[in-house]
């Protein structure tokens, strides 16, 4: 069994494969302050509720954007696990030319998800992906890697006006009955979701005017279901992108990880 595990700035996500079957998958709060041996307790929890034995786990791949949570990861899988996690950094093979200007300076997620919606659909595209930060990110249609965009991510947006607007309250991302909100909750509700309608539906506009394909939008990350039933620009959604990718990246680089 493969167990691969994306970090990412606000959670972290678990997968189990099985051959090509996605068992389950798990996401977690990322706390930089939780020890090696906290989150092995979690994982085997987790695996445990399944009935997925620790010990069935013969392979592990990581994508990690936190640098202080990618030793502590490597040292649950060697001293829990008993194996030696494959990283998704640089020297990594993913079949996919990279055009950014510094290669290095792409997060691993943004190239995770770029390797798996080519592998899927092998046509141009943008992936929009809805986490801490929300990235656009271009793919051409020869399968290159070029580069996109990077938004504050729409709960940051939200934390942002509670914190600095002191007589605005904290309030849950729900869709309000109008965009014409007729109280504070409503108002504000209303300008961060069609706010980021907006922002979605402009930059991928924009994008595609100028790279001059028509590429196919895939949305991804948390709040990836909520932006597609109002965005007019995504064209799917896939939740398992970063897992998928994740595999498709192990199965690409295996046979050299066994000898390095």
């Amino acid at each position: 069994m493969l167990l691969v595990i994306d970090i990412g700035n606000t959670n972290i996500v678990f997968g189990v494969f099985d051959e090509n079957k996605l068992l389950n998958h798990w996401r977690l709060s990322t706390v930089i302050q939780k020890t090696v041996d906290e989150y092995a307790i979690l994982l085997n929890s987790l695996l445990s509720i399944e009935k997925i034995r620790l010990d069935r786990i013969d392979a592990a791949i990581i994508s990690c954007v936190v640098p202080p949570l990618l030793i502590p990861f490597d040292i649950l899988c060697r001293k829990y696990v008993g194996i030696r996690p494959l990283i998704v950094g640089p020297g990594i093979k993913t079949g996919m030319p990279i055009l950014y200007e510094n290669p290095q300076e792409v997060g691993a997620d943004r190239i995770v998800n770029a390797v798996a919606a080519y592998e899927k659909h092998k046509k141009a595209l943008i992936v929009v992906d809805f986490g801490t930060a929300t990235t656009f990110d271009y793919i051409t249609p020869k399968g290159e890697y070029v580069g996109g965009a990077i938004a504050p991510g729409i709960m940051i947006s939200l934390e942002a006006l509670f914190e600095r607007a002191s007589k605005l309250p904290r309030v849950e991302l729900v869709k309000p009955k109008s965009l014409v909100g007729k109280n504070t909750i409503h108002a504000m509700q209303s300008g961060i979701i069609y706010g980021y309608v907006g922002l979605v539906d402009g930059i991928v506009r924009r994008m595609k005017e100028e790279v001059k394909t028509d590429p196919h939008v895939i949305g991804t990350g948390g709040l990836s279901g909520l932006m597609y039933r109002e965005s007019g620009a995504i064209d799917e959604v896939d939740e398992f992108i970063t897992l998928n990718g994740l595999k498709i990246l192990y199965e690409k680089n295996k046979d050299y990880h066994k000898f390095k």
